[in-house]
């Protein structure tokens, strides 16, 4: 097994452990493929998203497209396969773009990890404390991605499904979902934007009780599950190769 292999494997162990419900379905066949996984990191070393590209590319994945999406606060950069496993979608959160309060409060929550370097391990816990909850709730409120990575750490956001290689019609697929209870959120409450070549549906998976720093226990959403299919005459690439905007594309990062 290459090592690209181990890491698309390990990714989607990490993705069901966190999101039992998604590893419970039953709609398409077990072996049938990932197009993508999107992880979520942020723009604070070593957690940078400069820090963790070698870590795949080492392993095999070759660094294909970088991204800016300045409204939402997000660098993103698109790692492709060299067969036809998953592509990888690694989005960084810019610190700098949140609210100074909740600027300061997430950086000083990840600065109380204390390391200099990483050594990435999909479905490693999260690297720094868990926050307390009105420092979640702070974070919330100025991004979802502030709040998710406070209380998960750098990780598996989603993993994405194309509906062609599914055999399934993704109107067919949502029927499916929603009656296993995932229900797609409205686009504009999508957190990563989609290009109009890609129509997309985002199922936020259910939310889970966790401890926080006071011991207190609350519910809260960790992820979710996306599908896609290409648009009519979108052309013969990958759906992942083509899911971000273009004109979001950037030549130097």
């Amino acid at each position: 097994m290459s090592e690209e292999h181990q890491v698309a494997q390990q990714l989607w162990l990490d993705y069901v452990h966190l999101h039992p419900d998604i590893g419970a379905l039953r709609l398409w066949p077990t072996n049938s493929p990932v197009e993508y996984f999107t992880l979520v990191t942020l723009s604070q070393s070593p957690w940078s998203m400069a820090s963790m590209l070698p870590l795949f590319t080492e392993r095999g994945y070759q660094d294909r497209h970088r991204y800016a999406m300045a409204d939402c606060g997000l660098l993103a950069a698109l790692l492709a396969p060299h067969g036809d496993g998953p592509w990888l979608i690694l989005v960084e959160l810019q610190a700098t773009s949140l609210p100074r309060q909740a600027r300061e409060a997430l950086l000083n929550l990840v600065q109380q990890d204390g390391s200099d370097t990483i050594t990435y391990q999909p479905g490693a816990m999260r690297p720094w404390p868990m926050p307390d909850w009105n420092t979640y709730q702070l974070l919330a409120r100025a991004h979802p991605l502030a709040a998710w990575l406070s209380i998960i750490g750098p990780r598996v956001h989603h993993a994405g499904f194309d509906c062609q290689r599914l055999s399934r019609s993704l109107n067919e697929l949502d029927i499916l979902l929603q009656e296993h209870g995932l229900t797609a959120t409205s686009q504009v409450d999508s957190v990563f934007p989609v290009s109009a070549l890609i129509d997309q549906r985002f199922y936020p998976t259910c939310s889970q009780l966790l401890p926080f720093a006071a011991g207190d226990e609350h519910r809260v959403p960790l992820g979710g599950l996306a599908l896609i299919q290409k648009q009519l005459g979108a052309g013969q690439e990958r759906s992942a190769e083509i899911l971000l905007p273009p004109h979001a594309l950037c030549e130097i990062f």
